[in-house]
């Protein structure tokens, strides 16, 4: 079934996710650790973001994950929250990600395990007895989308963000993104839901 975006509000002011209306989202690493440099904990953000589009009603429009961010315009078909959802994918993904770490080779355990447990006591979530990692940063820097002009506007620049840092000089060519999608090319999530743009006439 197609899902329609859609777009109501009056203008793009970040917040906590409050509807069930479509989102831009960012989600980060905290401190801006480059987990995602590695195949493993990048197909793991793959796979959850399908789970959610096959169990959980999950709509993704576009998507890019960049080395310590995830960028997404999503929205939820009306039978679960979107708030729910993204709280889920980020509770899942934090422990399947930092158990690769603990458990499958990596060269950074030590010093990243230590950077998200210094992240997790500074923030006052855990007692002295009870010591956790945080790996995603608090809030989804959520932006209500409002107009078409808009939504393009943040597709576009989150399949341009390798392309400026650099990574890739074609964005369909950044493998962890929709931008392949959109322009008809193999995709790892084939899940996404394309928008067509409205078509402009030129005077």
């Amino acid at each position: 079934m197609k899902i329609t975006i859609l777009i109501y509000m009056r203008s793009g002011i970040k917040h906590t996710i409050k509807t069930n209306g479509s989102y831009y989202l960012t989600m980060t690493v905290v401190d801006w650790i480059d987990v995602f440099t590695r195949k493993n904990h990048k197909d793991a953000i793959i796979d959850s973001l399908r789970f959610c589009i096959k169990n959980k009603g999950l709509s993704v429009y576009s998507y890019c994950l960049m080395p310590n961010h995830l960028h997404l315009i999503v929205n939820t078909n009306g039978s679960t929250e979107l708030k729910n959802v993204i709280r889920d994918f980020k509770k899942f993904t934090a422990k399947k990600v930092l158990d690769q770490i603990k458990n499958e080779p990596e060269s950074r355990r030590e010093w990243m395990l230590q950077k998200m447990l210094q992240k997790f006591e500074k923030a006052g979530e855990v007692s002295s007895k009870h010591k956790n990692y945080k790996f995603w940063q608090t809030g989804n820097h959520a932006i209500e989308l409002f107009s078409e002009r808009f939504t393009w506007d943040k597709i576009n620049y989150i399949h341009n963000n390798p392309v400026e840092e650099g990574f890739v000089s074609n964005a369909a060519d950044w493998r962890y993104s929709s931008a392949s999608n959109y322009q008809n090319e193999e995709s790892l999530l084939k899940e996404v839901y394309c928008l067509t743009p409205r078509l402009q006439t030129v005077i």
